[in-house]
Protein backbone atom coordinates (compact mmCIF):
# COMPACT_ATOMS: atom_id res chain seq x y z
CA UNK A 1 0.00 0.00 0.00
CA UNK A 2 2.81 2.42 0.88
CA UNK A 3 4.58 1.70 -2.42
CA UNK A 4 1.35 2.38 -4.33
CA UNK A 5 0.86 5.67 -2.47
CA UNK A 6 4.45 6.69 -3.20
CA UNK A 7 3.90 5.93 -6.89
CA UNK A 8 0.76 8.09 -6.92
CA UNK A 9 2.61 11.01 -5.33
CA UNK A 10 5.51 10.70 -7.78
CA UNK A 11 3.10 10.52 -10.72
CA UNK A 12 1.27 13.62 -9.53
CA UNK A 13 4.59 15.43 -9.11
CA UNK A 14 5.57 14.50 -12.69
CA UNK A 15 2.25 15.72 -14.09
CA UNK A 16 2.36 18.91 -12.01
CA UNK A 17 5.83 19.77 -13.34
CA UNK A 18 4.26 21.01 -16.57
CA UNK A 19 4.27 24.76 -17.27
CA UNK A 20 1.20 26.85 -16.57
CA UNK A 21 1.67 29.34 -19.43
CA UNK A 22 -2.08 29.71 -19.90
CA UNK A 23 -2.37 31.02 -16.37
CA UNK A 24 0.32 33.60 -17.11
CA UNK A 25 2.79 32.08 -14.68
CA UNK A 26 6.23 30.88 -15.60
CA UNK A 27 7.04 27.52 -14.07
CA UNK A 28 10.07 25.24 -14.23
CA UNK A 29 10.96 23.84 -17.63
CA UNK A 30 8.94 20.77 -18.60
CA UNK A 31 10.60 17.44 -17.82
CA UNK A 32 12.44 15.49 -20.50
CA UNK A 33 10.46 12.56 -21.83
CA UNK A 34 11.67 9.24 -20.47
CA UNK A 35 13.11 6.74 -22.91
CA UNK A 36 11.15 3.76 -24.23
CA UNK A 37 12.71 1.07 -22.09
CA UNK A 38 12.20 -2.64 -21.54
CA UNK A 39 10.09 -2.96 -24.68
CA UNK A 40 9.57 -6.63 -25.47
CA UNK A 41 8.49 -6.13 -29.08
CA UNK A 42 7.86 -3.26 -31.49
CA UNK A 43 4.86 -3.69 -33.78
CA UNK A 44 4.25 -1.65 -36.95
CA UNK A 45 7.76 -0.21 -36.61
CA UNK A 46 11.42 -0.80 -36.03
CA UNK A 47 12.47 0.06 -32.46
CA UNK A 48 12.19 3.76 -31.67
CA UNK A 49 13.97 5.92 -29.13
CA UNK A 50 13.55 9.50 -28.00
CA UNK A 51 16.89 10.59 -29.46
CA UNK A 52 15.84 9.55 -32.97
CA UNK A 53 12.48 11.30 -32.51
CA UNK A 54 14.06 14.65 -31.56
CA UNK A 55 12.68 17.34 -33.88
CA UNK A 56 9.31 15.57 -34.04
CA UNK A 57 6.26 15.97 -31.84
CA UNK A 58 5.49 12.64 -30.16
CA UNK A 59 2.20 11.53 -28.66
CA UNK A 60 2.83 8.63 -26.29
CA UNK A 61 -0.44 6.76 -25.67
CA UNK A 62 -0.47 4.20 -22.88
CA UNK A 63 -3.24 1.70 -23.63
CA UNK A 64 -4.28 -1.90 -23.43
CA UNK A 65 -6.56 -3.59 -25.91
CA UNK A 66 -9.33 -4.75 -23.53
CA UNK A 67 -9.73 -1.42 -21.71
CA UNK A 68 -13.04 0.13 -22.84
CA UNK A 69 -11.73 3.62 -22.09
CA UNK A 70 -8.70 2.96 -24.30
CA UNK A 71 -10.91 1.59 -27.06
CA UNK A 72 -13.04 4.75 -26.94
CA UNK A 73 -9.94 6.97 -27.39
CA UNK A 74 -8.59 5.03 -30.38
CA UNK A 75 -10.64 6.84 -33.07
CA UNK A 76 -9.18 10.15 -31.88
CA UNK A 77 -5.61 8.84 -31.67
CA UNK A 78 -5.86 7.25 -35.13
CA UNK A 79 -7.33 10.48 -36.53
CA UNK A 80 -4.51 12.59 -35.07
CA UNK A 81 -1.96 10.17 -36.49
CA UNK A 82 -3.45 10.39 -39.99
CA UNK A 83 -4.07 14.14 -39.86
CA UNK A 84 -0.66 15.24 -38.52
CA UNK A 85 1.89 12.55 -39.42
CA UNK A 86 3.05 14.52 -42.47
CA UNK A 87 3.50 17.61 -40.27
CA UNK A 88 5.87 15.86 -37.87
CA UNK A 89 3.63 14.06 -35.36
CA UNK A 90 4.68 10.56 -34.34
CA UNK A 91 2.13 8.58 -32.36
CA UNK A 92 3.54 5.74 -30.28
CA UNK A 93 1.10 3.40 -28.62
CA UNK A 94 2.65 1.83 -25.53
CA UNK A 95 0.64 -1.32 -24.95
CA UNK A 96 0.93 -2.13 -21.25
CA UNK A 97 -1.14 -5.17 -20.27
CA UNK A 98 -3.56 -5.21 -17.39
CA UNK A 99 -4.19 -8.96 -17.61
CA UNK A 100 -1.85 -11.90 -18.32
CA UNK A 101 -3.47 -12.77 -21.66
CA UNK A 102 -2.74 -9.23 -22.90
CA UNK A 103 0.99 -10.05 -22.77
CA UNK A 104 0.66 -12.29 -25.82
CA UNK A 105 2.17 -10.65 -28.90
CA UNK A 106 -0.27 -12.55 -31.11
CA UNK A 107 -3.21 -11.11 -29.13
CA UNK A 108 -1.80 -7.57 -29.38
CA UNK A 109 -1.21 -8.03 -33.12
CA UNK A 110 -4.82 -9.22 -33.54
CA UNK A 111 -6.06 -6.16 -31.66
CA UNK A 112 -3.91 -3.82 -33.77
CA UNK A 113 -5.40 -5.35 -36.91
CA UNK A 114 -8.96 -5.31 -35.51
CA UNK A 115 -8.72 -1.64 -34.50
CA UNK A 116 -6.88 -0.58 -37.68
CA UNK A 117 -3.85 0.83 -35.87
CA UNK A 118 -1.05 1.75 -38.27
CA UNK A 119 1.25 3.74 -35.98
CA UNK A 120 4.08 2.15 -33.94
CA UNK A 121 3.11 0.10 -30.90
CA UNK A 122 5.61 -0.81 -28.18
CA UNK A 123 4.76 -3.91 -26.19
CA UNK A 124 5.61 -2.94 -22.59
CA UNK A 125 4.91 -6.26 -20.82
CA UNK A 126 7.29 -5.54 -17.93
CA UNK A 127 5.88 -2.04 -17.27
CA UNK A 128 9.37 -0.58 -17.75
CA UNK A 129 8.28 2.37 -19.91
CA UNK A 130 5.09 2.71 -17.85
CA UNK A 131 7.28 3.05 -14.74
CA UNK A 132 9.73 5.39 -16.46
CA UNK A 133 6.81 7.77 -17.12
CA UNK A 134 5.48 7.14 -13.60
CA UNK A 135 2.20 6.36 -15.26
CA UNK A 136 -0.75 4.84 -13.40
CA UNK A 137 -3.62 5.19 -15.90
CA UNK A 138 -5.14 3.61 -18.99
CA UNK A 139 -5.45 5.48 -21.26
CA UNK A 140 -2.81 8.15 -20.71
CA UNK A 141 -1.45 10.68 -23.19
CA UNK A 142 1.97 12.30 -22.90
CA UNK A 143 2.71 14.93 -25.55
CA UNK A 144 6.40 15.45 -26.19
CA UNK A 145 7.65 18.58 -27.97
CA UNK A 146 10.39 18.80 -30.60
CA UNK A 147 13.02 19.25 -27.88
CA UNK A 148 11.97 16.00 -26.18
CA UNK A 149 10.11 17.58 -23.26
CA UNK A 150 6.74 16.43 -21.93
CA UNK A 151 4.54 19.49 -22.43
CA UNK A 152 1.07 18.04 -21.88
CA UNK A 153 -0.56 15.07 -20.18
CA UNK A 154 -4.10 13.80 -20.11
CA UNK A 155 -5.43 10.74 -18.31
CA UNK A 156 -8.65 8.94 -19.24
CA UNK A 157 -11.19 9.81 -21.87
CA UNK A 158 -12.25 13.27 -22.98
CA UNK A 159 -10.53 16.59 -23.65
CA UNK A 160 -10.06 15.60 -27.27
CA UNK A 161 -10.30 19.18 -28.58
CA UNK A 162 -7.82 20.38 -25.95
CA UNK A 163 -5.41 17.55 -26.75
CA UNK A 164 -5.64 18.22 -30.48
CA UNK A 165 -5.07 21.94 -29.89
CA UNK A 166 -1.92 21.09 -27.91
CA UNK A 167 -0.73 18.84 -30.77
CA UNK A 168 -1.30 21.69 -33.23
CA UNK A 169 0.51 24.16 -30.97
CA UNK A 170 3.50 21.83 -30.53
CA UNK A 171 3.71 21.24 -34.29
CA UNK A 172 3.59 25.00 -34.95
CA UNK A 173 6.40 25.85 -32.55
CA UNK A 174 9.79 26.50 -34.10
CA UNK A 175 12.67 24.30 -33.12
Amino acid sequence: MLARLKKLVLSAAFACALPLAAAGRVEAAPPQAPEFTGIEKWLNSEPLDMASLRGKVVLVDFWTYTCINCIRTLPYVKSWHEKYKDQGLVVVGVHTPEFAFERSTANVQDAIKRFGISYPVAQDNKYATWDAYRNIYWPAFYLVDKQGRVIYTHFGEGRYKETEAMIQQALAQAG
